[in-house]
């Protein structure tokens, strides 16, 4: 899956769509005995749980009341529609505009299985070398256009032409091309690449005879510059009105062509889904327990412990609840730009973990609510443990040569601190290490031995909430020389600067899913450390890695693909890439009650607002929403 922006939109249960290595499918029928199957579904083992006469899924309430408006937040600002531009910031939400051609169930593993969209069947040959999607004859644009295979190609043609990370992501597809019948074919450049038809899948799907028209001034569109107006869509909703920074509504579309689909049905049950976009955290929540937005995702372990002690939270206006986060591990960490030399000594990069006293910090800033991070795969079977065995050690063995001796007789583990005694010790360790790696103190300063230069870091954050968990780190590193400045930017100007690796240090995370495979080239791999739009915000370059991320995308089931991501785990923590921050394991949650959700939560995900509906009776209790 392509992760969202980690600080803007639901960046970390992103979830936006999960990525998956290993594809097993049921077939609906069989065509002639040389041809591939057709198949209803995908899913990562077995057999996906819903067969093709599922109505529904069994997760939602299919006779969902439909109406009502449910109001969302978005921090910083929004100037564009164009979803495919890696510059500007798209509008919030403009994901339900648009459909994919296959969708995921959030009851199997991983979020693993998925179902036709715009796309009802789909084949392959027993080597993955190719992939053909057979379109639905009632997908329709939101005009009344049919979806056609011609729209499905221009996509991905523009997708990879405009975005340097998409045509990363895509690079071992060669070709797309039209067959008979409403088929699509995409070919590959290399075998045995389980997720290759599966990601296909997830392309969105953009109507390419409204991008190659005019607007309403008579404009040629174009789909390389950023859109100033509604866009064309075949999803559940459209735009109904919008200020750009400001704010976005979007309006159920009455005629949706795919209402009827089980990926749909239950779904979608809101009349109105509103964002408004807020620029600073504090007004942020001031504006939640106002009553301008009606759900908060809460981030922030002190809000979370003393600010929801409010009038219409004791009156059960307002609802806490915490859901298990099972379907994403995690890494977040303080992440030094490895581009930079000062960073590129393991020596360094480690004295600077030693220098983070986690215990004190969450004692005394987070009410003791995280764990400290572990892992590249935190809170998942993904993450290693231990030394290595079985199939990891087997897996590691090929590899030897390439990745540091220590992952064999040493387990990796974060410092301890916590108190003065063991942080003293932390720093002396840390001065050890700094002085090995060729710096020294002059004075209360740490600089080069060889050229003299003061060790110095710029951390740059886009909240100003990051000084109270990067000034106690600050403050120890003063203790061994080191100067660390924080600056906070604006949301833009941070984005950019995180994109063209104008940095020192930021605090970053990784979202992974259950099945990593492909995407992790972009996240550690070599290739894609140069490259502005890549996820290798660190700028990692290691040939042992990049072995490790072949053995993860061509797993043949799934104990490899487990053994082949905890191996690659542990090089990667081996090598002291980052220094790991924090996590948790649920989502914290508020929210205004007016809403009603199925008696069965999914297991992977709280489903809001899509599984969610309106409910009068509550929203007469608690008053209507503004």
């Amino acid at each position: 899956m392509t992760v969202r922006w980690a600080l803007g939109q639901t960046l970390k249960k992103a979830s936006a769509g999960a990525l998956f290595s290993l594809l097993v499918v049921t077939g609906t029928h069989v065509t002639a005995a040389a041809e591939p199957e057709w198949h209803h579904a995908t899913a990562l083992t077995g057999t996906p749980k819903y067969g093709p006469d599922v109505k529904h899924f069994d997760y939602v309430n299919p006779d969902a009341p439909k109406g009502g408006l449910v109001r969302l937040s978005t921090s910083g600002g929004f100037d564009t529609f164009n979803i495919i531009l890696p510059k500007g910031n798209p509008a919030p939400g403009v994901g339900l505009v648009y459909e994919s051609l296959m969708e995921t169930a959030l009851d199997e593993l991983n979020i693993s299985a998925e179902y036709g969209v715009l796309a009802n069947a789909l084949r392959y040959p027993d080597d993955y070398s190719w992939v053909e999607y057979r379109l639905n004859p009632n997908a329709r644009w939101h005009d009344g256009e049919p979806v056609t295979a011609a729209d499905v190609i221009w996509s991905f043609e523009k997708a990879v032409e405009l975005s340097p990370r998409q045509k990363f992501y895509y690079h071992n597809v060669t070709s797309a091309k039209e067959l008979p019948g409403g088929i699509v074919r995409f070919e590959f450049d290399t075998a045995n690449n389980r997720e290759l038809p599966h990601i296909v899948g997830q392309l969105t799907v953009m109507p390419k005879h409204w991008w190659e028209g005019t607007n309403e001034k008579g404009e040629k569109r174009d789909i390389a510059s950023g859109l100033q107006e509604a866009p064309l869509g075949s999803g559940p909703y459209k735009v109904k009105d919008f200020a750009f920074n400001r704010r976005v509504t979007y309006e159920r579309v009455t005629d949706y062509w795919g209402k009827d689909l089980p990926v749909r049905v239950g779904a979608n049950n809101f009349d109105e889904i509103r964002y408004d976009s807020y620029r600073d955290s504090a007004v942020l929540l001031e504006a939640f327990k106002g009553d301008q937005y009606d759900w908060r995702n809460e981030n922030v372990a002190k809000n979370w412990a003393t600010a929801y002690d409010f009038p219409a939270a004791r009156e059960g206006k307002v609802i806490l609840e915490k859901f298990p986060d099972k379907a994403s591990g995690i890494m977040q960490a303080f992440v030094p730009n490895l581009r930079r030399e000062k960073f590129q000594d393991e020596r360094v990069r480690r004295a600077l973990n030693l220098a983070f006293d986690f215990e004190t910090t969450n004692r005394t800033s987070f009410f003791d609510q995280y764990k400290r991070v572990p892992s590249f795969f935190a809170g998942t079977e993904l993450a290693h443990t231990g030394l290595p065995e079985g199939k990891e050690l087997e897996i590691l063995e090929r590899v030897r040569d390439l990745v540091p001796a220590s992952v064999f007789t040493e387990a990796y583990e974060n410092p301890v601190g916590g108190d003065p005694a063991k942080q003293r010790s932390n720093l002396r360790e840390a001065l050890k290490l700094l002085t090995s790696a060729g710096y020294k103190l002059e004075g209360r300063k740490l600089v080069n031995a060889a050229t003299g230069e003061p060790f110095t870091i710029e951390f740059i954050a886009q909240d100003p909430s990051a000084e109270r968990y990067v000034l106690p780190f600050a403050k120890n590193l003063k203790l061994i020389g080191i100067e660390l400045t924080i600056r906070v930017l604006d949301t833009p100007q941070y984005i950019n600067r995180i994109r063209s690796r104008d940095f020192d240090m930021a605090t970053l995370l990784w979202a992974q899913s259950l099945s990593p495979g492909n995407e992790q080239r972009d996240y550690w791999g070599s290739e894609s450390a140069d490259k502005q739009q890549s996820y290798n915000y660190a700028g990692i370059k290691d040939p042992g890695v990049d072995a490790l991320i072949e053995k993860v995308i061509f797993s043949k089931d799934r104990d490899e693909l487990v053994a082949a991501t905890r191996a690659l785990d542990r090089v990667l923590m081996a090598h002291n890439f980052v220094i790991p921050q924090w996590y948790l394991d649920v989502d914290r949650t508020a929210r205004w009650d007016r809403f009603g959700h199925p008696e069965n939560i999914p297991e992977y995900s709280h489903g809001f607002p899509t599984i969610w509906w309106y409910d009068e009776a509550k929203a007469a209790k608690t008053g209507a929403a503004k």
